[in-house]
């Protein structure tokens, strides 16, 4: 039986790791500081195996009560309002996602009215450029700072593989379920890759929440394209836990810090050092 305070142990240790693994890699996920701001970040997500995408915001700035988000064109597109008791307390950190609507009419299954957004439409949505972010401060001072937001989108990872111990994947070649590209796109090339965020997750409800989680630089990874999981959680899990594998590039923009992300899911693996032991649920 999985006991908490072992899970607890393996999350100290998972966190280790992932100081290893990224160790000497510079890498900031997102642009620190952003003019007045301790951080900021928009970003593009691709689910390429569901087929859906996303507009991704991170901010951090201390002590405000009022943000708003800019776009290039001078558009006001977020604004967020401290009230009450939340106002007296002041924010700092946010983080958001948008809606993430099918990107091919096609993903909509029959009989449900799911909103479809391709990728033309949502790039047209979303132009590049500058992102300036102005958080209002209790007697009407203000943070400001600027961000950049690109389109260069990475593939999709392939070949998600876990063999009981170690996570492998590839370097794609296109974005899974989304294939309507504007005229003239190109993917990321694998150059622009400035890492990848690998995900392995119990497909149990009581155990959602305890995942392992590593964000490894691009050259270190190099041309195996694989990350090693910890013993000590695969220990802390049971035997024949069911698991799933997310895997996404991270798109690497020009002052080195996280941009737009795809990502590949693969499920069907367990707690098993032979992977086709598993059980299937009609043999559990």
């Amino acid at each position: 039986m999985i006991q908490l305070r072992d899970i607890q142990k393996t999350l100290f240790r998972t966190a280790g790791v992932a100081l290893i693994l990224g160790g000497g890699a510079a890498i900031a996920t997102a642009d620190e500081p952003c003019g007045d701001l301790e951080e900021c970040r928009v970003f593009i997500e691709i689910n390429a195996s569901d087929g859906d995408i996303g507009f991704h915001v991170l901010l951090d700035a201390e002590g405000w009560e009022q943000a708003r988000i800019i776009d290039p064109d001078g558009r006001q597109i977020f604004h967020e309002q401290a009230h009450h008791a939340l106002k007296d307390q002041k924010l700092t950190e946010n983080f958001f996602e948008s809606a993430e609507p099918l990107c091919e009419s096609a993903l909509v299954e029959e009989g449900e009215d799911d909103e479809v957004v391709t990728l033309p439409e949502f790039l047209e949505r979303f132009p590049t450029g500058q992102y300036e972010f102005r958080n209002k401060l209790e007697g009407g001072g203000e943070l400001a700072g600027m961000t950049e937001f690109t389109h260069i989108i990475p593939a999709a990872p392939v070949e998600v593989e876990f063999d009981g111990k170690v996570i492998s994947w590839e370097y794609g070649i296109d974005l899974g379920e989304c294939t309507t590209f504007p005229e003239g796109f190109m993917l990321a090339d694998e150059v622009d890759i400035v890492g990848y965020e690998v995900v392995l997750e119990p497909e149990d409800d009581a155990l959602g929440g305890f995942k392992f989680t590593v964000q490894v630089p691009s050259d270190v990874v190099g041309t195996s394209y694989s990350v090693t999981v910890p013993t000590e959680y695969l220990a802390s899990l049971d035997a024949n836990t069911p698991l799933k594998v997310e895997v996404g590039a991270i798109e690497r923009r020009p002052n080195g810090s996280f941009g737009n992300t795809t990502f590949t899911e693969e499920d069907g693996f367990c707690n098993n050092s032979k992977q086709n032991k598993c059980l299937d649920e009609e043999e559990e």
